[in-house]
């Protein structure tokens, strides 16, 4: 069959890659301790499920307008303004289906062939690939584990090329949890100014910062807007990864483009997942610091708890709720496990029946991504396996 060169650029996600791989062994009845899915445990509040219960009482099964219905719209700007002090308006906002499809879209209409976005490494694996499909090319910006893996000003300013069209900073970061501090949040926003290039603040995991970090968001900054493109998602804050429901705030020349883009493609995200989004941005927000009290005792067990198995270091995430430790002395030497990351994640699912995703997918070759996401329990366990695992490898060397 022949395919056109845009999906032969790109590849199947590996994060759904290793979810797909783990659920066919579930399906088999193999007790999988399964740290790949990026998304909260937690069920949606029920606040959130009865407004979309509701609104099919109420039949709000229609058509909405194609960039959301009005409520939303004004209701995201009213969030986003008291929880992360942004100034936007209805017009400068478009609801789409999820984060990702938001991300998807912004770059279908502002980078094309010959365009340049620079993309700081260890990156969500989607980034390279939308970039990659639109023509475009990715150019990497390495981040240190010394920095928290937080970009610097300096090295995006040095990346910058007359071909730059758009950088793309996810803070807090899927896969490695950086939290870019604002100060140099505001200094990077400057080098792109200076240079006429596009921010895009990813902000999915806006909430689930751990002290000393607060949310916050660049769009809080003075002059930001002209150049500043936030993406959101109700998926990871209020727990709703299955709701589909993602925005884009941003001048309303751009807004307008995306409308245009969705009105030709997915038309408007599911209107009862709207009246359930509507709902979880006008409602209470008492779930959160539950979840993240919640995640920072998981953060804690899981990172000491790697810390404490041979030839493996992991660092404190800032943000989000990944552990991301470097397993590189198990990748090199005559008694190597294994030759990269993605053969040592198969690995592991297939004889220590753990779940996770290889650092050669996020740009970080000898790391690995663990979701911590999942109880205690099941952190313990994994725990308990992975020691297995590589002690028996150390044995072996």
């Amino acid at each position: 069959m022949k395919l056109t060169d845009r999906i032969n650029r790109i590849q199947v996600s590996p994060t759904a890659a290793v979810i797909t791989a783990a659920e066919q062994l579930k399906a088999k009845g193999v007790d999988i301790a399964d740290f790949g899915p990026g998304e909260p445990d937690f069920a949606t509040p029920d606040h959130i499920k009865q407004a979309a219960i509701q609104a099919i009482h109420d039949n709000k099964t229609k058509y909405t307008p194609t960039g959301g219905i009005m409520p939303l719209r004004e209701a995201i700007c009213a969030w986003h303004k008291r929880e992360l002090k942004s100034s936007y308006e209805p017009k400068e906002c478009v609801v789409s289906v999820g984060g990702k499809h938001s991300i998807f879209n912004v770059a279908s209409v502002l980078v094309q062939a010959g365009d340049e976005v620079l993309i700081p490494a260890p990156y969500w694996v989607s980034f390279p690939d939308i970039i990659k499909f639109t023509g475009a090319t990715p150019v990497y910006v390495q981040t240190n584990v010394e920095d928290g893996f937080a970009v610097r000003p300096e090295a995006i300013e040095k990346a910058i090329t007359p071909k730059t069209r758009l950088l793309i900073l996810n803070s807090p970061s899927n896969p490695s949890g950086g939290v870019t501090p604002p100060d140099e949040y505001e200094k990077i926003l400057s080098v792109c100014k200076k240079n006429n290039v596009w921010l895009m603040g990813d902000e999915c995991y806006s909430h689930f910062t751990y002290e000393p970090h607060k949310p916050y968001s660049i769009a809080s900054a003075a002059g930001s807007k002209e150049n500043v493109i936030i993406i959101g998602s109700v998926s990871k804050t209020f727990a709703m990864t299955g709701w589909r429901i993602g925005y884009t705030l941003g001048p309303p020349e751009l807004i307008q483009a995306l409308v245009k883009l969705q009105s030709q493609s997915t038309s408007n995200a599911t209107s009862i997942a709207q009246y359930a989004a509507l709902a979880a941005m006008t409602g209470t927000m008492d779930t959160v610091p539950v979840m993240l009290a919640e995640y920072t005792k998981r953060r804690k067990r899981i990172v000491e708890g790697l810390n404490a198995i041979p030839g493996i270091k992991c660092q404190q995430p800032g943000g989000a709720f990944y552990a991301f430790p470097d397993v590189s002395a198990h990748l090199s030497g005559n008694h190597a496990v294994a030759k990269d990351t993605t053969e040592l994640a198969a690995l592991l699912l297939e004889r220590a029946r753990v779940a996770l995703v290889g650092g050669d997918a996020f740009g970080a070759p000898g790391y690995l991504r663990l979701s911590y996401a999942t109880s205690i329990e099941r952190i313990e366990e994994g725990l308990r396996r992975l020691d297995q695992f590589f002690s028996r490898a150390e044995a072996a060397a």
